[in-house]
C-alpha cells in the first residue's frame, strides 16, 4: 500500500438502479437533471437511447465530474455508489483536480472523449492527459438513459476494484540491470515493464533507494505491484541486478513480435538462471511465467522420462505408433498425413511426435506416475518456486479416466508455462532440476525449491530423442541453421472453442534451454518454433 495515501477501491458492480423504488425517485433524480416531472408519471422511452439522449445524459455526467461532484455525476451512471466511490477517490486519493473533458463526435450510444486535468501533491504539479470512452444505456427499471459504469470511463487503464492514487511510492524505483551490468528499461525492452514494476514494488527498499512521488494505479490484485502513470518527482533508483542477459532479452523481444500472443523463457541450463523472459500481448500479463495452458507434446519429454525410468521401455525399446489408440473409450488420433508404424520405437515416435505410441503405454504407468514424475524428477506441481516475481509451477495431476492418456500428450489437465518447460528441457538437458530465478535468493534469503532429478542413463536417452527431433524430426524446420549441441521438442494444444490450435515448442543449445507458445499459433514449428531458434540463435 502506498504510504501516507488512503486508497479507495473502485466500486464493482452492485445492483442498485437509480429510480428502482418507482417514480418517486425518478422525480427526484429528474429535477437533478433539472427537468423535473409533475404530476407523479412520465412517459417512458423504450430502446436503445437515442442520440439526443446520449448528448444529454453524457453532457451532464462530464459537467458534474469537471466540477469535482462526485455525487451529481454519479446519479446519471446505472451504479452509482460505485461511481460515486471512485469519483471522489478521483480528487481525494488522486488528488486530480482543474478537470477538462472534450467529447469527441458519438458513435451510436458511445461517446468517445479526451481529459486534460492537473495532478497535484505536497505542492508539485504535473499536466494529465488521456482519452477514454463511455456508453449510455437505457435503465431497466427507470428507463432513464444513463451512463454505463466501468471503471475505465475514469481512466482507460483501470479495472474492477483498482483505484487511482497520488503519493509517495509504495516501493522506491529500481534501475534494473543484466548479469553483466547493461541498464534495462521498459522503453528498451517493452515486454518487461510489468515484470520490472513487480521487481520494483519486491526489492525496492532492498535496491537501496529512495521513494517517489507518483500517480499510479494500484490494483485490487494484492499481489500485483503498482503501475505509476506520473512521476511528480523523482525518487532515488536502487541497483538491482537480474540473472537476465540484454542481448537474449532483445532477441527475446523481437522474436515475440512475429506472432501475437506469444510469450518466452531462456534459462541458462547449468544455473537455472533466466536469461530472457517476453510476452507479445494485448495486456500486462505475464503469461511466460503465469501461464496456464496444455502444452501439448512438448509434455513428451516428460512422459518418455516416465517410461524409462518406470522400466517401461527405452529409448531403442518399442513404441508401435498406430493410426489411432483407445483409451477408455475416447480415441486419440495422430497429426494429419502421420504414417503408421508398427515397429517404431521411443526415439522414433518422440522424433515423430506420435500421440499414439504414447497412449498405448497408458496401460503400463500408474494414474500418478506421471505425477510423480513431473513433482520428484523435474521439481513440477507443488507451489513451492521462488523466482523473484510471482510465477506458475506447473500442474499434472493423477487424473483417471481418458485424462490418464491425454495427460501423456500435453493436454487434458496438464497445465505448464513456458517458465515451467524451459526449466523442463533445462532438467532433461543436465539430469538436475535448478528451481529458475531471475535475481539472486541471497538478496532475500528466499528458500528455492528442490527436486531428485534424473538418472544419468535417462538424460542420456533424452539428449538423444531431442536431438534426433531437432535434426531430422519435427522441429528440425525451426533449429535449421543451429549449430553446436542442440535439442529440440514440438507441441500442438487443441482447445475448445479456438479454430487454431496452441503452438508450443521447447530447444535447447549449449547451455541454454527456451520455450515458447503462441496462443492459436498451429503447429508447435510453424510459430512458437522460430521464437525458440531466434532466441537461442542470440543466446547459445
Amino acid at each position: 500500500m502506498r504510504k501516507g495515501v488512503k486508497a479507495a477501491v473502485v466500486g464493482g458492480v452492485v445492483a442498485v438502479v437509480v429510480g428502482g423504488a418507482g417514480y418517486g425517485t425518478y422525480n427526484v433524480v429528474s429535477a437533478l437533471n433539472g427537468t423535473a416531472v409533475s404530476g407523479g408519471s412520465a412517459p417512458e422511452r423504450t430502446g436503445p437511447p437515442g442520440a439526443d439522449e446520449v448528448k444529454e445524459t453524457s453532457q451532464d455526467f462530464f459537467a458534474a465530474w469537471q466540477k469535482g461532484d462526485a455525487e451529481t455525476a454519479a446519479s446519471y451512471t446505472n451504479f452509482p455508489e460505485a461511481a460515486q466511490e471512485l469519483l471522489t477517490a478521483y480528487g481525494t486519493d488522486a488528488h486530480i483536480s482543474q478537470v477538462r473533458i472534450t467529447p469527441g463526435a458519438a458513435s451510436g450510444t458511445t461517446v468517445p472523449f479526451s481529459v486534460k486535468a492537473t495532478v497535484s501533491f505536497d505542492g508539485r504539479s504535473k499536466p494529465l492527459s488521456y482519452s477514454s470512452r463511455l456508453s449510455v444505456v437505457r435503465g431497466t427499471s427507470t428507463h432513464r438513459p444513463l451512463v454505463d459504469w466501468q471503471p475505465s470511463v475514469v481512466y482507460p487503464a483501470l479495472q474492477k476494484g483498482d483505484t487511482l492514487v497520488t503519493g509517495e511510492s509504495a516501493a522506491p524505483a529500481i534501475e534494473a540491470v543484466d548479469r553483466n551490468g547493461a541498464v534495462l528499461t521498459k522503453e528498451k525492452y517493452p515486454s518487461l515493464g510489468p515484470i520490472l514494476d513487480e521487481l520494483r514494488a519486491k526489492y525496492g527498499d532492498q535496491a537501496g533507494g529512495t521513494p517517489a512521488v507518483e500517480l499510479s494505479i494500484h490494483h485490487a490484485d494484492t499481489e500485483a505491484a503498482d503501475t505509476p502513470l506520473i512521476t511528480l518527482a523523482k525518487g532515488r533508483p536502487g541497483k538491482l541486478r537480474t540473472t537476465l542477459s540484454a542481448s537474449a532479452q532483445a532477441a527475446a523481444e523481437e522474436a515475440v513480435q512475429r506472432f501475437a500472443e506469444s510469450s518466452i523463457v531462456a534459462v541458462k541450463a547449468s544455473t537455472g538462471e533466466v536469461l530472457a523472459v517476453a510476452n507479445h500481448r494485448e495486456d500486462a500479463f505475464n503469461a511466460a511465467f503465469l501461464g496456464r495452458l496444455a502444452p501439448g507434446s512438448t509434455m513428451k519429454i516428460i512422459s518418455a522420462a516416465t517410461l524409462i525410468d518406470n522400466g517401461i521401455t527405452s529409448a531403442n525399446g518399442p513404441a508401435p505408433c498406430p493410426d489411432t489408440a483407445v483409451w477408455q473409450s475416447q480415441t486419440f488420433h495422430n497429426l494429419t498425413g502421420m504414417k503408421a508404424d508398427e515397429h517404431a520405437t521411443l526415439s522414433d515416435s518422440f522424433a515423430r511426435s506420435c500421440n499414439t505410441a504414447f497412449v498405448k503405454y497408458a496401460d503400463s504407468v500408474k494414474v500418478d506416475s506421471l505425477t510423480r514424475e513431473a513433482e520428484d524428477r523435474f521439481g513440477l506441481g507443488r507451489d513451492n518456486w521462488k523466482t523473484g516475481i510471482p510465477s506458475f509451477d506447473g500442474s499434472v495431476p493423477a487424473s483417471g479416466g481418458p485424462d490418464t492418456a491425454a495427460n501423456m500428450i500435453g493436454q487434458g489437465q496438464v497445465q505448464m508455462s513456458p517458465l515451467n518447460m524451459a526449466s523442463v528441457t533445462a532438467t532433461a538437458m543436465t539430469g538436475r532440476f535448478r528451481q529458475p530465478v531471475l535475481v539472486s535468493p541471497r538478496l532475500d534469503d528466499r528458500e528455492l525449491a528442490r527436486a531428485q532429478g534424473l538418472p544419468a542413463g535417462t538424460v542420456a536417452q533424452l539428449r538423444q530423442m531431442m536431438h534426433r527431433t531437432a535434426t531430422t524430426g519435427t522441429a528440425a524446420q525451426a533449429m535449421s541453421g543451429l549449430s553446436g549441441d542442440i535439442g529440440a521438442k514440438t507441441g500442438s494444444a487443441e482447445v475448445d472453442g479456438q479454430a487454431k490450435s496452441n503452438s508450443w515448442f521447447t530447444g535447447y543449445r549449449g547451455d541454454v534451454a527456451a520455450a515458447a507458445m503462441t496462443q492459436e499459433g498451429g503447429h508447435g514449428g510453424d510459430a512458437a518454433g522460430p521464437i525458440v531458434a531466434a532466441v537461442l540463435r542470440a543466446a547459445g
